[in-house]
Order: C-alpha cells, then structure tokens, then sequence
C-alpha cells in the first residue's frame, strides 16, 4: 500500500522493535457499544503489515452496571471512571510493555477523556510519542495543543499514510533521542517546531485512491483485553441497530450476532449541519463488492454471524457499484446473510432492489427535517424537495410531506427493506409548525408500517416499534456551515471569539462550548447554564418539545 511519497521507501520490516498501542475513547455513554472503533483497528493492520506490534485499549466497549450506573439512571450502564482506565492502561503495560507510540482516537466529543487520557499516558509513558487523531483533532486543529499540551502531535483527516509517516518520526526520536532527530534534517516535513515548551507535529492524512489496498481491520485486538476479556464477543453481540442500541434507530426484526465495517468512505454532498464537510470528507470512496464479500465472507465463518452493517456516510452513491452486490454475495455464499446501511433518501429508487437481492434489510435515512423551509436551511431542499410535496391528513390536520421522502418509505416497504429516520430539532430558523409537520411525518410513518396490523397485537407493537421517535438537538459543529449560521449566538451564549481566518480562538470559552458537546441528543447550556436554542421556537415550547421526545411523548407536540 503506497499513498504518499514519504512512505514509498518502507520496507514490510521497516517497524519491527515498534511498539504501538491505539486508545479509542467513549462515546455517548446512554448508548450501547456496538461498533468496533474500525479506523484504529485498520492502522493497527496497516502498521502490522510493516512489522509493528500494535495493541488497542477500547474504552467505549465497556458499560459498568452498578449502583453508581442505577443512580445515575443508566439502565446501560456507566463509562469506566478515570482511575479505573488508568488502572486498565498500567495493567496493559505490565503485560506488553513499554509503548513507542500511543495514538488517540475519537470524535469532537471525546476532548474531556482525551484530556485526563493524555495525563494518564504522560505520568506513566513519559517518552512515548503520543498523538490524537480523528474528528477532535480534525476540527480543533493546532489549537489542540493549547487543551492537551501532553500531545506531540495531532493527525488530521484520514489516518492510512499518516500513521506510516508517524511511526517513521518516531522510530527516528527513538533512535536518536528528540534533539538527534531535529539536528538530523530527517524528519518529516510535519514537523512544526517547538510551540508551547513541547516540539509538535501537525500531520495531514490521505487516503489511498483505491480503498481496496487497504487491509482490513485487526479485529483479533479486540478479542483480549488488558484482562484477558473478549470485549468483541460484546459487539458482536449487542444489534447493529434497533431498540436495544439506544442509538436513535428502530428496526422491527432482531439479530442476533452482528459486526459492521465500511464499505465507502465520505459523502459527496453538502448539509450544513455535516461536520464530515468540515473534515473534508466530501472526497467520495468506495471499496468494491468483491473486497467487501471477502471480508464479509470471513466474519461470518470466523463469528457466526447473521448480520453485517455498513454505517457509510452513503452507501448507495454509484447505481454500478450497487448492480453488482447481488453476483458478487452470491458467488461468495452470503445469499442467507442480511446487512443493513445507510444512504440518501433520493437514492432510494430501483438501487433498492439490487440491495435488497443481495441480503439488505434495513436502510437509515438522515431525513432530519420533513418541513421545507427547514430541509432548504439545511441545504437538503435541493435533492430532498425536487420532486415536490405530497399532501398528508394526520389526526386531521393536513401537512405537506416531500414527495421524496414518502416515496423513499413506501420504496423500501415495497422491496422489503425497513427504512428508519433520524431526526432533528431546533434546526436554525425551525419554527413551531415546522417541528410539527417533522412529528405528522413520523406519525405517518408509523400508520403506513403498521397498515394491516391490529392495534394491540405483538404483530402492531413490533411493527410500531420499528419507527424511529427520537430526534437529536441541533447542534453547531466547528467548521461547518450551520456553524457560520450560528456565530452570533455563539458570541452571545459562550463569548466565542474568532481570529481573522473566521476560527474560533483555542480559549477557555471555546474549550466550554466543545466539552458541551459530549451528546448530541441533550440541550447545550451556556456559560451561565441556560439552555441554548438554535431555533425560532419560544423557549418554553422548546423545552417543553425536548421534554416530550425525552419521554416518548413526542404525538404531544402535535398539541403546543
């Protein structure tokens, strides 16, 4: 695999004596894990490839039911507390050793573990070259270093060369000590020099043109941890998507033993609310059926599996790529296997069949709004609303409904796969009407996926209960375009400053906002603990909106 120049000259024994070990951080703590970090499990592969001997410590896998958990009300359970990851990571290192490299993973909303993570890893592994990467360091850029200043270095976008180049850096720092490696002119042109009393590297990750190169990702590193425990046989068994992964999607069937990977990378369009955009993930990838049936292929004889999800920005991109799903799964064998995805609700016309022919069950839409001005706020009018609307009489009252999005819904019914929405409120310049024809469409949906069933039957609960009624708050990620829309409540609620390239200042203000930013379905306060409202709704009835969706009462809204 070679992506880059600086990588060309690697030898497959180039790491060999380098000793790396990937942290994936905990994410929101209502859910249960239920997919494996698959970015670090790739670079672990890619970096074993070249002779390194990589370990991985996932501290989302764990949910700790106790009493701490019960009065906290997470029937789930808890995250690990800070000792006990640090007693984890000591344990990690009486039975592997020293690290060379210790490389963060995780999203915006990691930065508070990623902080006392840092401060764990430098009490115990003072020389070890230790770096972030993924969404946090994607966004916050350099200003990271003013947060964590363990960090030597950060890794923006996508990691598949930039981990190669890292451990060259390293290997070299090893050798020669930080200074030898300075003097000595060799390396990487990432080097940015000594910033706040610490030499930092900033690196720019690329991804290889052809993602079938790529190997696939180390799953065996899951199957011990530090303890000795199989924290994959946990993923495995916890559904991709459903009720039980508390994960804002909702399925009428069960699986029993699941595993997801991605099968293409980015999306090529443009919401405004998206921070794939502002990582620059607007570049689209794609792996062919035939890399995917292999893989696929693999987990199923090696994990007993009966279901694979591919949680794809959007899958369904290339109409050629999707033609050739149903020949390729059934010269593997895996005519039997269901997978599930996610994708555009445009894209939902005949490409549903071929999915479908080849083992799709379940498709998850970013519907987020069914009000037209809200879509075209979002920049979703222009796929969304191009077919115009349909008129719908819910308890009544009739809404006008995207014909796309109906059509999309009643596709999926029609080829036998369950589509599932995902939703949000409190959108910039969402009003109270707009809210409610969001909650008529969801009410919709659940009068078409229950038409036949009797009210009160296990057959109606089941299917009911396969409609999404969850909606996450809008929420402003740095860098995207809702973000600009927002920037004076920005000021306003959290006095974040901006430099003259229009990026907020890495100041305790801004440093507030990110750590607010630890779940997407919760209301952000302020720096005077007042709810924040990106939206036109009175504060009152946003309140009162979020109060019932938290509860399940969401038909209520129909009544403000």
């Amino acid at each position: 695999m070679v992506v880059n120049e600086l990588v060309r000259d690697i030898v497959p024994s180039e790491f060999e004596g380098t000793t790396v070990t990937f942290i994936n951080m905990p994410l929101r703590e209502s859910a249960l894990p239920n997919t494996p970090p698959e970015g670090p499990l790739i670079l672990a592969a890619i970096l074993r490839n070249f002779g390194a001997e990589t370990h991985i410590i996932d501290l989302n896998a764990y949910r700790i039911k106790d009493e701490t958990a019960t009065q906290r009300n997470l029937p789930n359970g808890r995250h690990l507390t800070y000792n006990e990851a640090e007693q984890m990571f000591l344990k990690h290192l009486h039975n592997v050793g020293d690290q060379d490299i210790v490389a963060f993973s995780g999203k915006i909303t990691t930065l508070r573990w990623q902080e006392e993570m840092a401060k764990i890893v430098r009490r115990h592994q003072p020389n070890a070259f230790l770096v972030s990467g993924n969404g946090l360091a994607t966004e916050i850029r350099m200003g990271l270093f003013n947060w964590i200043p363990e960090l030597d270095a950060i890794a923006r976008s996508e990691g598949d060369d930039a981990i190669l180049i890292i451990a060259k850096d390293a290997k070299l720092i090893k050798e020669k000590g930080r200074n030898g490696a300075i003097n000595s002119g060799q390396l990487s042109p990432f080097y940015k020099g000594e910033i706040n009393g610490r030499h930092r590297f900033m690196y720019e990750g690329n991804r290889p043109s052809n993602l079938d190169m790529l190997p696939y990702g180390a799953l065996d590193l899951l199957e011990s941890d530090p303890y000795g425990y199989n924290v994959l046989e946990d993923y495995i068994n916890v559904p991709v998507w459903g009720i039980a992964a508390n994960n804002s999607s909702a399925t009428p069937f069960t699986m029993k033993r699941s595993l997801t990977t991605v099968s293409s990378r980015g999306c090529p369009y443009a919401c405004a609310f998206c921070y794939r955009g502002a990582q620059g993930e607007r570049n689209y990838g794609m792996r062919s059926p035939e890399h995917i049936a292999r893989q696929v292929r693999g987990y199923v004889d090696k994990y007993n599996l009966d279901f694979i999800g591919f949680p794809d920005d959007n899958f369904a991109v290339d109409k050629r790529r999707i033609k050739n799903f149903p020949p390729v799964f059934k010269e593997y064998g895996l005519e039997h296997i269901r997978w599930g995805t996610h994708t555009r609700m445009d894209e939902a016309d005949a490409r549903l069949y071929d999915m479908a022919e080849s083992g799709c069950v379940y498709i998850g839409f970013g519907a987020e709004s069914a009000a037209e001005d809200t879509l075209r706020n979002m920049k979703k009018g222009g796929f969304i609303l191009k077919n115009g609307m349909t008129p719908t009489k819910i308890n009544g009252r009739v809404y006008e409904f995207p014909t796309t999005m109906v059509n999309a819904v009643k596709n999926c019914r029609d080829t036998n796969i369950h589509a599932n929405c995902t939703w949000i409120m409190a959108y910039p310049g969402e009003t109270l009407e707009d809210l409610k024809t969001s909650v008529a469409f969801i009410t919709w949906q659940q009068n078409f996926w229950t038409k036949g069933c009797t009210p009160g039957t296990s057959e109606y609960d089941i299917m009911r209960s396969g409609v999404n009624r969850k909606m996450f708050t809008a929420t402003a990620y740095p860098g995207t375009e809702m973000w600009n829309v927002v920037r004076p409540q920005l000021q306003e609620h959290f006095d974040i400053s901006f430099n003259a390239f229009g990026q907020p200042e890495c100041d305790d203000n801004f440093h507030h906002y990110v750590l607010e930013l630890d779940d997407a379905t919760k209301i952000l306060n302020d720096k005077k603990g007042n709810p924040v409202n990106f939206g036109e709704l009175p504060l009152d009835t946003f309140l009162q909106a979020r109060e019932y969706i938290d509860n399940d009462q969401i038909e209520k809204i129909l009544d403000i």
